[in-house]
């Protein structure tokens, strides 16, 4: 599973005109689930996720997690994460999770995420989104569960 999470001020997803979610100051988190992926690994990201350090304390140091700062989330599936432009210059998107199985994590990834933040608004699974995003920083990570968990 992979993960760029970006700080925000403030995020929204919408499709075909309609806003679908939309967060003040938090986490725009974009996930992408590949075959191998479990729900244990999908419970260890969000954890890792919510529990990150990255919002300044009193000090300017990055100290305070999402609720210690009383963040919010949106969580948006993005299958290209696994992309590989290794060969031409054609993206493949083989190492990409089947999408019933990706839904399935990423559901349980924002089920997950809701035990921890008060707000987790999110995007649709498979559609064309466009998302905003005012990254406050910049300040975004890239995480991989094959790195972080194995």
């Amino acid at each position: 599973m992979r993960a760029v999470v970006q700080r925000v001020m403030q995020a929204s997803v919408t499709v075909d005109g309609e806003v679908l979610g939309k967060i003040g100051k938090g986490l725009l988190i974009l996930l992408g689930a590949e075959d191998g992926d479990t729900r244990e690994i999908t419970e260890k990201l969000a954890d890792k996720i919510c529990r990150l350090r990255i919002f300044e304390d009193e000090n300017g140091k990055t100290n305070l997690s999402l609720a210690d700062v009383g963040g919010e989330l949106l969580v948006v599936s993005q299958f290209t994460l696994y992309a590989d432009c290794r060969k031409g210059n054609r993206p493949s998107f083989v190492k990409a999770g089947a999408p019933q199985m990706a839904e399935a994590l990423y559901e349980h990834f924002l089920a997950r995420c809701q035990e921890q933040a008060d707000v987790v608004e999110r995007g649709r699974f498979g559609a064309d989104m466009k998302v905003e995003l005012l990254n406050d920083g910049p300040f975004t990570l890239m995480l991989d569960s094959a790195q972080l968990f194995q």
